[in-house]
């Protein structure tokens, strides 16, 4: 097993080897603080360095965009200290690190968040975090604008905090994600659902105005929600033309997975769920990519890499079960 050991270099930031944890909530946190209990998560999963990259939990960059209770904040100034802590401890088992910032949209619910619902239009999102079953407000050009500068500052304070990037989430049927399918966006201004590059335009934004905030030099990723797998949604051709703008726009890593349909491919059971779209995506841009969904041992995500379906490969339930298993399996 060679490829899984070997390091990489994203945008300055060395990764001893191409194994990832993926972004898994854990529902640890109180009142969006870093907890004991969170501290103690990673410490453990981290502990020996064997895993090269770890992509922490969705954290959400405002009240209104609040996906679960329990979820961690990167919404305010004084999220930062203890996010210093959950850098720390990740950093002291020699492993990197980065921040995946994250807005619910129509997957918030108002009971949690104590706001309005809102989202690219007034679909009620029936994907796979989909809760409230509640019509969303249609987001205005003004409060878009908000939510960019949302995403920006929460990047400010993940870079403040220590964290080696981070990752703007566009899947999962969250807000981005509802932006670029198809099924959610039925917009006629300039974010319009009519073209993919009306249905990325706020992602360029928040490309933008992150960059803006963190420099040139700041390791910045964006999980891509690539494929619906839905009659009407967004398609693996749709990912690949996406790819290549986002990478245009200054996306340094990319991490593939599924949009309203969620981390699952249905009906797909092999290891690898997203290696359809991560092979043809990989063949069209210069900037890594990470793969990840129902790999459970390393000699598959050997394989995935050996096969050139991407460049990292990420081990999510298995690590989220067992703690050890990054000793286990990379020693």
């Amino acid at each position: 097993m060679d490829y899984i050991k070997e390091p990489i270099e994203i945008n300055h930031v060395r990764i001893n080897n191409r194994l990832v944890m993926p972004p898994m909530a854990t529902s640890a946190s109180e009142d969006g603080t870093v907890t004991s209990k969170l501290l103690k998560y990673y410490s453990d999963r981290s502990a020996g360095g064997y895993i090269g990259l770890i992509i922490t939990e969705h954290s959400y960059i405002s009240q209104q965009g609040i996906a679960n209770p329990g979820q961690v904040s990167i919404s305010r100034d004084s999220d930062i200290d203890g996010l210093k802590k959950l850098v720390q401890v990740i950093h002291d088992n020699g492993t990197k690190v980065i921040a995946q910032i994250n807005h619910a949209g129509s997957s918030a619910r108002k009971n949690v968040t104590g706001m309005p619902i809102v989202s690219a239009s007034a679909v009620v999102n029936e994907g796979a975090t989909g809760k409230s079953g509640e019509v969303p407000k249609v987001m205005t050009v003004d409060e878009i604008k908000a939510v960019v500068n949302d995403f920006a500052l929460a990047a400010k304070r993940a870079k403040e905090a220590g964290f080696d990037g981070v990752e703007i989430h566009s899947a999962h049927g969250y807000l981005l994600n509802q932006f670029y399918s198809p099924l959610t966006n039925k917009r006629e201004d300039a974010y319009t659902g009519a073209t993919l590059e009306g249905r990325l335009r706020i992602h360029q934004e928040v490309i933008a105005a992150v960059r803006q905030m963190v420099g040139e030099d700041y390791l910045v990723a964006l999980r891509l929600g690539g494929c619906d797998y839905m009659d009407g949604g967004s398609t693996v051709e749709d990912s690949i033309e996406a790819a290549v703008l986002l990478e245009k726009w200054g996306i340094d890593l990319l991490d593939v997975s599924g949009g309203l349909n969620g981390y699952i491919v249905p009906g797909c059971k092999e290891p690898g769920y997203f290696s359809a779209m991560t092979e043809q995506i990989k063949k069209k841009v210069s900037i890594p990519v990470i793969l990840t969904g129902g790999v459970t041992e390393v000699k598959d995500a050997e394989q995935l890499l050996q096969e050139q379906k991407a460049d990292l490969v990420g081990v999510g339930r298995a690590i989220f079960k067992d703690a050890m298993w990054p000793e286990k399996n990379m020693k």
